[in-house]
């Protein structure tokens, strides 16, 4: 399952951990932490009050959700070890030896990036840029392989496109949604009165 070229080109951005020591502290912060910057920015969006932001909310949920059961089946059916396992290689944060293929974070990264920009959130391109550092971040500690993180980043975005699609195109998940937002949105304002009306466009 494991090409030459693949392994090739893990070796050459691992190798990178030497050669530019200097980045490490960044692409440990990357490849480890960058994700809670995600979920920060689904907590802020969600308590901006704001309807559409809402709803993108649910389907970056939704997004990452479907993106982690399919991981967790091709994990399963394709099982690969990851680099540490097999390869002599510059580990730069501690991981368990599960599986490697795809990766988990480039498809929880990408899920929610490609649904900001669906949306069109203004700093889309901040967070598609910060997806894709994530999943090159996981090659550089160590931890993936590069068809790990582009197999990964191919599910998330798929994901995200393909939750989009149903939300708009299709009444039954449109009416879920909107009851779910609704139910919430009841209890919500018995314990957290608006003091103005939900905002209409992009926040």
């Amino acid at each position: 399952m494991l090409s030459n070229l693949d392994y090739q080109i893990f070796h050459l951005f691992n190798e990178q951990a030497n050669s530019f020591s200097a980045l490490n502290g960044l692409m440990r912060f990357f490849a480890e932490d960058a994700q809670y910057v995600f979920a920060l920015a689904l907590l802020l969006y969600w308590f901006s009050r704001n309807t559409l932001n809402r709803k993108m909310v649910l389907s970056a949920a939704v997004s990452a959700s479907l993106g982690m059961g399919i991981s967790f089946i091709i994990g399963h059916l394709m099982y690969r070890d990851r680099p540490f396992v097999t390869h002599t290689v510059i580990q730069l944060i501690k991981h368990p030896a599960n599986a490697s293929f795809p990766s988990d974070h480039a498809i929880g990264a990408f899920a929610l990036a490609v649904t900001f920009w669906l949306y069109g959130k203004r700093f889309r391109i901040f967070w598609l840029a910060a997806a894709l550092l994530i999943g090159f971040s996981r090659i550089w500690a160590g931890v993936h392989y590069p068809s790990d993180v582009a197999a990964g980043a191919l599910v998330g975005a798929l994901c995200a496109v393909s939750t989009r699609f149903m939300l708009l195109r299709f009444k039954r998940p449109q009416q879920l949604a909107d009851s779910c937002l609704e139910l919430y949105e009841k209890a919500e304002h018995k314990i957290w009165n608006k003091s103005t009306k939900p905002q209409s466009e992009d926040a």
